[in-house]
């Protein structure tokens, strides 16, 4: 190791012993001294190992953000790691932040946004938290006036949107735009929202619902122009995402809908505002049917968003009467019958991979000392996973008739060759040695998913004896 990097190793560890009290004084003093513009050797890097070390303890530290971060403090719980063209409801991708904010102080409004960024990072400095919170609200009622005018201006003039979304910088910037002034719009009813929740719900019951309920119920209920048809749906919308983010299970949002309406039948649910419960779930199942195709594309685990989609998938058809034709009995079998053809390809290659790594090869076949690849070995393994937890969601996910025929395959290709290949494990020179050899402990590792660590085990017990149970001597090979 370098020495660089061994200071960085102490740095690490001093920053460890420190108390968490020390840790978040220290954050706050590097962040007013970056805002100063102090630009001191080793500050960022101080700065980013501290970040790192509270995260990885879990604790929590308010931080002294820049204009910008308070500015778009109101968006973080709607905010997602998705490309910045993404398509969730209610959601705003964390990379369009930066071109919208340089939009803001360039082309909207740049003397206001200047003036009174400036004004904040003062009164960060000063720590005069009233100042700051007048001044963003400042910047904030500044900015969706101007934002709003400015889409009035391009409606119905294709050309203007363009040119739009060529000066914000993002592949959906009319959205972008009107997803953040209507967070904005709300953002004080958000945040007494966000106070009175519970930091998380590990399951919405009849108790938590009632306690949430009546905070949306409020809303609706008032009759005044501040809180028209159009802001009182953004509350549910956004509202309703904020419960969905405390949540353990995020499709249990739902069961507002389903108290809300007294009934699981979907067309009483959908006469009520919280029919929009119905849609950011669905939604959200859509995403995560999307990640899991990237996922599995990149041959990474996906274990944990199947049980996910699994979960999505049968808790909205158990909570919610969609026997009958409807928009979301509609559109839930088509992710259905999507994730359904997902699966079935990646779990019926599933034997071939394995059948290609274990196949019993002849010594002309195989290279002196060679091994086989691990990274063939360990993406087979992952996919042998892959088919493993299938079997647990199969139903579900209309896989089951696929999930069992591959799973018998496995079982029978993996009983029959783990025998011929200890037999030839047994055979073996000292050439094709290390490439049985290989080829044993990788049907090891397979074993050890479709049969168990026992199995597995029993299975190292003979590759060992095989080993020294073979031949002492080889008869010198013909010329």
């Amino acid at each position: 190791m370098t020495s660089d990097g061994q200071s960085v190793d102490r740095l690490r560890d001093y920053l460890r012993t420190l108390r968490p009290e020390a840790r978040a004084m220290l954050v706050a003093q590097l962040e007013r001294g970056l805002l100063r513009g102090e630009e001191g050797a080793g500050n960022e890097l101080v700065l980013q190992e501290l970040r790192r070390t509270i995260r990885a303890v879990g604790q929590p530290v308010p931080r002294i953000g820049d204009a910008a971060r308070l500015f778009f403090a109101p968006l973080e719980s709607f905010l997602i790691d998705d490309a910045a063209d993404h398509k969730r409801i209610g959601r705003f991708a964390r990379v369009s932040l930066e071109p919208i904010w340089n939009w803001i102080g360039r082309d909207l409004m740049p003397a206001e946004a200047n003036a009174l960024s400036e004004d904040i990072n003062r009164a960060l400095l000063a720590d005069d938290r009233v100042k700051t919170e007048q001044l963003t609200r400042a910047l904030h009622d500044r900015a969706i006036q101007r934002i709003k005018n400015t889409i009035d201006r391009v409606q119905g003039d294709e050309k203007a949107r363009r040119r739009l979304g060529v000066q914000v910088g993002t592949p959906r910037a009319l959205e972008d735009l009107s997803t953040l002034i209507r967070i904005l719009a709300i953002r004080d009813i958000l945040g007494d929202l966000a106070r009175r929740l519970p930091n998380h719900i590990r399951a919405l019951e009849r108790e938590q619902i009632d306690q949430v309920k009546p905070l949306f119920d409020s809303v609706a209920a008032q009759k005044s122009a501040a809180t028209g048809p159009t802001l009182k749906a953004d509350v549910f919308l956004y509202g309703l995402i904020l419960v969905m983010g405390r949540l353990a299970a995020p499709w249990q949002l739902i069961r507002i809908a389903t108290r809300a309406a007294e009934s699981d039948d979907a067309a009483r649910i959908a006469d009520t505002p919280f029919a929009v419960a119905v849609t950011i779930v669905i939604g959200e199942v859509e995403s995560m049917v999307s990640e899991l195709r990237a996922e599995l594309k990149a041959h990474r685990p996906v274990t944990s968003l199947l049980k996910a989609i699994h979960d999505a998938a049968r808790g909205l058809r158990t909570e919610m009467d969609l026997s009958v034709d409807s928009p979301w009995s509609r559109q839930l079998a088509a992710i259905c019958t999507e994730i359904s053809s997902l699966l079935k390809t990646e779990i019926e290659a599933t034997p071939g991979r394995v059948r290609r790594l274990l196949r019993p090869r002849p010594v002309k076949e195989i290279a002196s000392g060679s091994l086989l690849d691990a990274i063939d070995v360990g993406d087979a393994e992952m996919l042998v996973e892959f088919v493993d937890a299938c079997r647990s969601y199969a139903n579900e996910l209309a896989i089951n008739e696929v999930t069992t025929r591959t799973w018998s395959e496995l079982q029978q290709y993996l009983e029959t060759t783990s025998k011929v290949l200890l037999d030839a494990l047994r055979h073996a020179g000292d050439g094709d040695r290390p490439f049985r050899q290989s080829q044993v402990d990788a049907a090891v590792r397979f074993c050890k998913i479709v049969f168990g660590a026992d199995y597995a085990g029993l299975l190292v017990k003979a590759a060992e004896i095989a080993l020294l149970s073979g031949p002492a001597e080889r008869k010198p090979a013909r010329a």
